[in-house]
């Protein structure tokens, strides 16, 4: 069947815009003009009445899983504005699988009445007959009660995990963890069934199609450390075969040993095998914490917190070992970085795999790349390594980056515009549920370099992209990320129909309204998976 869809703003991944496209089953098969349009002959025409319209977006960094799982339990993101709010909204959620009572989604730096993360003692006020587990915005802190850490055995004696920590205060575990500590917490919790993670799966796809999105990159292995990654691969296998999987995952295979990824690439899994729903990407190491936790690993102290430079999640030698397997089996590798001492480790390790092994079209990649150094972009550029960028960190990060890092790394930091200059490939993405998949927001913090209240000025306004290269960032730049630039990403003859209808041009709205813009329909393979009622 062919569809022409004519009165149209087109981005088609170049400019200048166009005015119609065409879509024959489930590939591009025309662009041009309205006259040219009506030229062409098809079995329906659709007048879209001067709507904007582009390639589906593409969240090249982000836990679909995990996003599943969070759209069950507490919300909150949404009752972060105290400490109390946040209790509240504990208290009024019920246990879930375990007798656990779930959350996540909290923030310290946003709380009136607290300047503190919350502990076991804040928890114990949300019940002494339930463990609870309230986990952080960022996904590397959280925080349980006391029956918590009773049933999970946790004292003052228990050994500190490495690449994590228990918190103590006066001897004793206060209820926090971070990074790998947090495995304690997460391995107590109840294995869900295969077809609750199909639940989950659906729910998250059908929230993405809403917000415009048509494909993911996604580490979901790591999301119940009790699920085999054979039964989330069958999950989204199966929800494939149902025609129920409405968006297009590339899996980042989240490993932690060598042993695990060679049982994993035996089993006949390496980048880029699969089908166009669903994929196997890249290697995907969680290499340190995040910079609003502290826990992301500084070649310095924090400035706001000189008793520490965070954590590294793995030792020099696991990543030299784990980068230089991926590496020598043709794997891709995607590696968490949002310190700087963490990146010196990871660009060591990927250095010292190529020699070993070279790779002409390796698109190994940096995630994050937040917090940099300017001899490190150049190594970035020079080892042609691929940056999956999260703009719209931006919105919060911007009003704590300096006071975290210092003013002098600050000014290096975020500089994913130098990185592209300077040869480096860029795709952007959200991390959710680290945050809301929010592309819109994403596109305004890339132009605009603040955050989405245009509150503060902007921060480090020579890194703005411009819409168009914010667009190509949410569309082809992800294609590329995940070697797909040839099917996928612009509205071009003999690329898939992925493609998202607009209310409002972005090329035309006022920045400070860009995360406005609301999403009419989108499409996957030329059929209709989200329409706004």
């Amino acid at each position: 069947m062919k569809t022409i869809y004519y009165n149209a703003a087109v981005y088609t991944g170049t400019l200048p815009l166009v005015e119609a496209f065409g879509v024959e089953d489930d590939i591009f098969f025309f662009t041009g003009t309205n006259e040219e349009a009506q030229q062409q002959t098809a079995d329906r025409f659709v007048d879209l009445n001067g709507a904007f319209v582009c390639a589906g977006f593409n969240d090249s960094h982000m836990h679909l899983l995990s996003y599943g799982q969070a759209l069950t339990i507490a919300p909150l993101h949404l009752h972060t504005g105290s400490l109390e709010d946040m209790i509240l909204c504990l208290q009024q959620t019920s246990p879930g699988p375990g007798g656990w009572i779930l959350g996540r989604g909290w923030n310290q730096d946003y709380f009136s009445d607290a300047d503190r993360m919350p502990n076991r003692w804040d928890l114990d006020k949300v019940s002494t007959d339930h463990p609870v587990c309230a986990v952080r915005a960022c996904g590397h802190a959280l925080s349980v009660n006391s029956i918590a850490l009773d049933l999970l055995g946790i004292t003052a004696e228990t050994p500190q995990p490495e690449g994590g920590q228990i918190v103590m205060d006066a001897d004793q575990p206060n209820g926090i963890f971070f990074d790998n500590a947090m495995d304690l917490v997460y391995a107590s919790f109840p294995a869900p069934e295969k077809e609750n993670l199909k639940t989950m799966i659906r729910a998250a796809c059908a929230d993405l199609n809403a917000r415009g999105i048509t494909s993911v990159q996604s580490d979901d292995y790591c999301v119940f450390r009790n699920v085999p990654w054979q039964t989330v691969n069958d999950a989204f296998r199966e929800l494939e075969q149902e025609g129920a999987l409405t968006v297009r995952v590339y899996e980042q295979a989240n490993f932690t040993s060598v042993s695990a990824l060679r049982e994993f690439m035996d089993a006949g899994n390496l980048t880029g095998t699969g089908t166009d729903y669903f994929r196997i990407g890249p290697l995907k190491m969680l290499g340190d914490g995040a910079l609003g936790a502290r826990t992301a690993f500084l070649s310095q102290p924090y400035a706001d917190d000189p008793i520490t430079r965070g954590i590294s999640v793995f030792t020099q030698q696991e990543f030299d070992e784990l980068i230089s397997c991926a590496n020598a089996h043709n794997m891709q590798c995607a590696i968490h970085c949002i310190g700087d001492a963490c990146l010196d480790m990871v660009l060591h390790s990927l250095d010292q795999a190529l020699e070993e092994h070279p790779q002409k079209d390796h698109r190994h990649g940096i995630v994050h790349c937040q917090i940099t150094r300017a001899d490190q972009i150049q190594k970035i550029a020079k080892l042609g390594l691929h940056v999956y960028a999260q703009s719209i960190f931006l919105d919060y990060d911007i009003h704590m980056v300096r006071d975290r890092v210092g003013e002098k790394l600050a000014e290096t930091s975020y500089s994913w515009k130098t990185l592209k200059k300077m040869g480096a490939t860029l795709s952007n993405g959200s991390d959710c549920p680290v945050e809301l998949p929010d592309v819109l927001g994403g596109i305004q913090c890339a132009v605009s370099r603040t955050d989405l209240k245009s509150s503060v000025p902007p921060y480090l306004p020579g890194e703005a992209f411009t819409i168009q290269e914010a667009l190509d960032s949410f569309t082809s730049g992800g294609a590329y990320a995940s070697f797909e630039e040839h099917k996928k990403g612009k509205i071009q003859a003999g690329m898939l129909a992925d493609f998202v209808i607009l209310e409002e041009n972005p090329f035309l709205t006022n920045i400070s309204r860009i995360c406005q813009i609301s999403v009419s329909e989108t499409f996957i393979r030329g059929k209709s998976v989200y329409k706004k009622s």
